[in-house]
C-alpha cells in the first residue's frame, strides 16, 4: 500500500479479507460474502476507471477533453458548448468541484496540464525515476471557479486551457462508493482499502475495523518499520496522503504528485505523509491532502475542523492532532 497506511492491522476472526492487488483490499465481516464483494469492488473500480482515468484513450474523461479540444473548449478559440456527461463521471466532477470550494482551492481539480508539465503524464508505472532537467515554472493553475458544472443536467463547459485531474479525490469517492454498495448489497459490514483510502460501511466487526498506520510502506502481516499507530474505525474513513510514495527527479529537483494550484509546483516539503480520519474516505482525503500543501499551516487548521489527524514531517517527526492516537516504536 503507499506510504502512510499499512492496512487492517489485524485478521479479526469475525473479518474475511482478500487483496485484489497491490495496495487494494476488501475485507467483509461474513467470509462467506468475500467472493462476491471481491467482484463488485473490482466491477466498481473498473468502471471508475474508464469514466475518469486521464492514462488511457477511451476514457470519459480523455474523450471529452478531445471534443472539448476540437471544438475550442481547451484550446484557444472559444468556450465550447456543454457535454453531457454520464452519471458516474457526473459524480467525480461534483466530488472533485466540493473539494475545492471546501478547501478554498487547496484541492483544485484543474491542475491537469501542470500535472503534465512536471512530468506526471502518464499512469505512475510508467513514470521513469530519474529523467532530464525540466523547466518548472511558477504559474498559478487556472482555478476551480472556471468550470461550469450543472450537477442535475450533468451539464460540463471547461474553458479553454483547462484539463482536469480527478485524480486528488477519484481514489477516496470510488473507495467511499464501493465498501456502501457492499454493505447494502450483501448486508455485512465491509472495509475497502485503495492504496492510502479506507472506506468502511455496514456493521463493523467488535471493537471496530483496526487499521495500522505508519510512515513506511508495508505489508499488513509485516511488523511496522518505525513509528505506527493502530486506530479503530466504525464509520466513515482514514487516508493518507503523501509526497513520499510518488516521487521522481527530473535534474537536480525531486518531485511528487501533490502540486499547489497557486504555483503548479510540488507543494513545499513540510510534511510527508499526513493521515486524517473523518466521516467519510473523500472528506479524510481531501482534508488530508490540503493539510500537504497548507503545510505548516496544516495542524491548526486541521484542529479547526476537529479531525483527527498524524502528520510527519521530512525529518520523520510525528505529530497529532485532535485526539489521534499516541505513537508506538521510535519516532527518530
Amino acid at each position: 500500500m503507499t506510504a502512510g497506511t499499512a492496512g487492517p492491522a489485524a485478521r479479526e476472526a469475525s473479518a474475511s479479507w482478500q487483496a485484489l492487488g497491490t495496495g487494494v483490499q476488501v475485507v467483509v465481516t461474513d467470509a462467506m460474502q468475500l467472493t462476491a464483494a471481491r467482484g463488485m469492488l473490482e466491477a466498481d473500480l473498473a468502471d471508475v476507471d474508464l469514466a475518469c482515468s486521464r492514462f488511457r484513450p477511451d476514457s470519459e474523461i480523455v474523450t471529452l477533453d478531445r471534443s472539448l479540444a476540437g471544438a475550442g473548449g481547451a484550446g484557444d478559440g472559444p468556450a465550447a458548448e456543454p457535454v453531457e456527461v454520464s452519471p458516474l463521471l457526473a459524480e467525480a466532477v461534483a466530488v472533485a468541484l466540493r473539494a475545492a470550494r471546501l478547501t478554498d482551492g487547496d484541492v483544485d481539480p484543474t491542475v491537469g496540464a501542470a500535472m503534465n508539465s512536471v512530468g506526471y503524464d502518464r499512469d505512475f508505472s510508467l513514470v521513469q525515476p530519474e529523467g532530464p532537467a525540466v523547466k518548472l515554472t511558477v504559474r498559478a493553475v487556472p482555478g476551480w471557479r472556471q468550470v461550469e458544472f450543472d450537477e442535475q443536467a450533468r451539464l460540463l463547459r471547461v474553458p479553454p486551457g483547462i484539463r482536469l485531474d480527478l485524480g486528488a479525490t477519484a481514489k477516496a469517492w470510488a473507495a467511499d462508493r464501493s465498501a456502501a454498495r457492499i454493505a447494502a448489497g450483501l448486508g455485512c459490514g465491509a472495509l475497502v482499502s485503495l492504496g492510502g483510502d479506507i472506506a468502511v460501511s455496514g456493521q463493523p466487526p467488535a471493537g471496530g475495523w483496526r487499521v495500522r498506520v505508519q510512515d513506511i510502506s508495508g505489508r499488513p502481516e509485516d511488523p511496522p518499520a518505525g513509528p505506527s499507530a493502530v486506530v479503530a474505525i466504525h464509520a466513515g474513513g482514514l487516508a493518507t496522503s503523501s509526497t513520499a510514495a510518488r516521487r521522481w527527479r527530473r535534474g537536480g529537483d525531486v518531485l511528487h504528485h501533490i502540486l499547489d494550484p497557486r504555483t503548479g509546483l510540488p507543494a513545499a516539503p513540510v510534511w510527508r505523509t499526513v493521515s486524517v480520519a473523518a466521516a467519510s474516505c473523500t472528506d479524510a482525503n481531501i482534508a488530508s491532502t490540503a493539510a500537504i500543501i497548507r503545510g505548516r499551516a496544516a495542524p491548526a487548521w486541521l484542529t479547526g475542523l476537529g479531525l483527527p489527524a498524524r502528520l510527519v514531517d521530512e525529518a520523520g517527526r510525528v505529530r497529532t492532532v485532535g485526539g489521534w492516537p499516541a505513537e508506538t516504536g521510535s519516532t527518530s
